[in-house]
């Protein structure tokens, strides 16, 4: 059964962000899940130690996400947002914008994160033209920035490894640079965060005409290898945003809902977005439910009479669908009841205290981390900070080996990411940290 099974996912499937070949050579196929474990065909568990892709909340299988999505089936799975609404669409916009940033008042449903940010860079795009500016079309966007991977996504995104092959289907962008401040020749992060400053001012005053929007991951860039910004850098970018008129999009798909211990990110320096995209853990983890937020100011712009042609004119089949806003309205009522972000803040106190045991390895170079978002990067010099060559996988290497030990990850290139359930104890936490150790000291001796 379980060899029969493999061979078919190796005969049939195309998995997405995975070379098949690596695929083929150490096949995997979950059957189950309970708490922060998840347990494969062959009865094997292992922690969930990157939320399964940075969304899961509660662990599997909770007992009140569960019954709220079988109380909705039994009323209704899915009608359509097109001209109508539903009931728990309606209750959940109302639920999220009292726990966004004041500033936002309006809630448009979408599928993925990806599909978020696009529908923010329309939304930017229409209101200039909804408002008569005819001149802002450009968009700016941070170095090494990621904000998924449809096409008006991958053409504010940086990432070499994902986004250079699809050059000629892009549309062209002003790419600022970000602090990273591990990187950076001086290595003070304060200087690193003013000279990065400097240079988006620059490009501002020069092109603030042309440019509709800025957009960028609140407080850490997740696919370039989870950089944390330094202090005041995002509450310079808004200032920034402000002054020379162009629109901010605050990307917290994988920042929100109490994953860095503040129910959005962009809290952390009380940052107030026009538009702000959040998806992943807004269901726990459970269903495929993003939104898109924005200001009352960027929504009058689209409220008119038919004919003058301000509609926003975008949607999909399953945009507020009925059992992802249930489960998300029963994700939200357990933010408030268990105090899932005060849980958060206390015990990433205790994790970083954790993280330190990892800091004596020889070929650890730096941990970045902010609530239960964490970064290890492995280097092969930690005296010159040189990094391995691509071609070692070294950060691959090292997710192989934990997915032996027992635990589930994937890396960003020589990053190994730690992003686990926000209930997970401080006991599961070190038992995760141990792993990665153990699995990080056998590849890197070898």
């Amino acid at each position: 059964m379980e060899r029969n099974l493999e061979e078919k996912s190796k005969k049939y499937l195309w998995l997405p962000f995975t070379q098949m070949k690596d695929y083929d050579e150490h096949p995997l196929i979950i059957e189950s899940g309970n708490g922060i474990k998840v347990k494969d065909i062959h009865g094997k568990e292992y922690y969930d130690g990157f939320s399964s892709v940075w969304l899961n909340v509660h662990g599997h299988r909770k007992k009140e996400l569960d019954e709220a999505i079988t109380a909705q089936l039994s009323k209704i799975a899915h009608s359509t947002l097109l001209g109508m609404t539903n009931v728990p669409a309606t209750e959940l916009a109302e639920k999220l914008v009292n726990i966004s940033p004041e500033n936002l008042t309006r809630v448009f449903y979408s599928d993925s994160g990806a599909e978020a940010m696009e529908i923010a860079l329309k939304m930017a795009f229409q209101y200039w033209k909804n408002k008569g500016n005819e001149k802002k079309q450009k968009f700016i966007s941070m170095q090494n920035g990621y904000h998924g991977d449809t096409i008006g996504a991958v053409s504010v995104g940086s990432i070499e490894l994902f986004h250079q092959m699809y050059g000629p289907l892009m549309f062209e962008s002003y790419k600022a640079p970000y602090p990273n401040a591990y990187r950076f020749e001086e290595g003070d992060a304060n200087q690193c965060k003013e000279e990065c400053l400097e240079m988006l001012e620059q490009l501002l005053q020069e092109q603030h005409e042309t440019i509709a929007a800025l957009s960028i991951e609140s407080m850490v860039q997740g696919a370039a290898g989870m950089v944390v910004m330094p202090e005041g850098f995002l509450a310079g970018v808004r200032r920034l945003c402000t002054k020379y008129n162009v629109l901010m999009i605050v990307d917290e798909v994988a920042t929100g809902f109490g994953r860095t211990g503040k129910m959005f990110a962009c809290e952390h320096e009380q940052v107030q977005p026009d538009l702000m995209a959040a998806g992943k853990g807004i269901t726990g983890g459970y269903l495929p439910i993003a939104v898109t937020f924005t200001t009352e100011e960027i929504y009058r712009a689209f409220y008119d009479d038919f004919q003058n042609q301000k509609t926003f004119f975008h949607g999909h089949s399953y945009t507020g669908n009925q059992l992802g806003c249930a489960v998300a309205i029963a994700n939200l009522e357990l933010f408030e009841k268990d105090k899932i972000v005060e849980q958060v803040q206390e015990k990433s106190q205790q994790l970083q205290t954790l993280l330190r045991e990892l800091t004596h390895l020889p070929h650890v170079g730096d941990i970045r981390q902010l609530g239960f978002m964490c970064g290890i990067e492995l280097v092969k010099n930690k005296e010159t900070k040189e990094s391995y060559p691509k071609e070692a996988r070294m950060g691959y290497a090292v997710s192989l080996k934990m997915r032996e030990l027992g635990m589930l990850t994937r890396p960003m290139g020589d990053v190994l990411v730690l992003m686990p359930p926000l209930v997970s104890t401080i006991e599961e936490l070190g038992d995760m940290i141990n792993i990665m150790k153990q699995a990080i000291i056998e590849v890197t001796d070898e």
